[in-house]
């Protein structure tokens, strides 16, 4: 298994502040599965309107969360490298349960299946854990488009 830093995350992925939510990958193997980490910090932009006195991270970018490393996942287990010219987009989000909140100071550990790849088309089974609780996890369907 191999760890991924900031450096390598940001070349593998077209996201960029704020929407750019791995900061760690501590464990990688191609075709299998994938463990990143997420710091949420009261920083977040999100945290000033989502809630005000009481800051939750929303779920939907729990979701995202779990999407970019899977994506880095796929990335990896089909071998292509990304490019200006190829992005990996959401195709399908399936079976997502929240589970518990997340809070500022929580460190998000997701993890994520491949469950099947084919012709640029993965699914993925993608959990989300702070500290031992599960807080969210969904099926995902990702597909590399050529732009």
């Amino acid at each position: 298994m191999e760890t991924l830093n900031i450096a390598e995350i940001l070349s593998y992925l077209p996201h960029r502040y704020p929407m750019l939510l791995v900061d760690r990958v501590i464990e990688v193997g191609p075709g299998e599965r994938i463990r990143a980490i997420k710091n949420v910090t009261m920083n977040e932009p999100f945290f000033q309107g989502h809630f005000p006195g009481h800051p939750v991270m929303p779920g939907v970018l729990v979701i995202e969360a779990m999407a970019q490393v899977s994506a880095i996942l796929a990335y990896r287990s089909t071998g292509v490298r990304p490019d200006s010219n190829s992005v990996i987009l959401f195709a399908a989000i399936d079976n997502a349960r929240f589970r518990q909140p997340v809070y500022p100071g929580d460190q998000l550990v997701i993890e994520s299946v491949g469950v099947k790849m084919v012709r640029g088309v993965g699914k993925f089974r993608a959990k989300a854990h702070v500290d031992d609780a599960l807080v969210a996890e969904a099926e995902l369907m990702a597909a590399l488009r050529r732009l």
